[in-house]
């Protein structure tokens, strides 16, 4: 597994911010997306996810995390939908090939690159899905984990 060092660029996004399980991500992606076509913006990324617990460490309907997808246009909160602006930032990024269920090796590895290269973690990780099951078999499925760091 390749660990790049990268510098993200600032992002406009619309999130849910959610407490419960993850296989909730499919619906609220939907919300996301019919909040889309309602202000009619464009989206300008994959959708990310950005997990403020860990499932090793809280029940499923206790995961709280942030769904959002990066958009261009002029829009406004409605709902659970929510817009902020994403800093660029330094992170710490691998790309992972296969299930969603098998993502956990990516943080283990990517926290021991923290840990040995003298890194702090600046922010919760971020999961960066590039395409979903929909489209593609669980073994081809890319996601970009991410971990907002800072040399120390």
């Amino acid at each position: 597994m390749e660990i790049k060092l990268k510098e993200t660029e600032e992002k406009q996004v619309a999130y849910i911010f959610y407490t419960g399980p993850v296989e909730d991500m499919g619906d609220l992606i939907g919300e996301i997306a019919d909040w889309m076509m309602e202000q009619k913006v464009e989206m300008a990324g994959p959708p990310y996810s950005a997990y403020y617990t860990s499932p090793a460490e809280v029940a499923p309907e206790d995961m709280q995390y942030e769904l959002g997808v990066p958009f261009i246009g002029e829009a406004t909160e409605s709902g659970k939908v929510k817009i902020k602006i994403m800093p660029a930032q330094q992170v710490l990024s691998a790309i992972h090939k296969g299930p969603y269920n098998e993502v956990g090796l990516v943080y283990e590895v990517m926290m021991n690159k923290v840990i040995e290269d003298g890194y702090q973690m600046t922010g919760a990780p971020l999961e960066i899905y590039f395409n979903s099951p929909m489209e593609v078999p669980e073994t081809e499925l890319l996601t970009e984990v991410q971990f907002p760091v800072v040399q120390v």
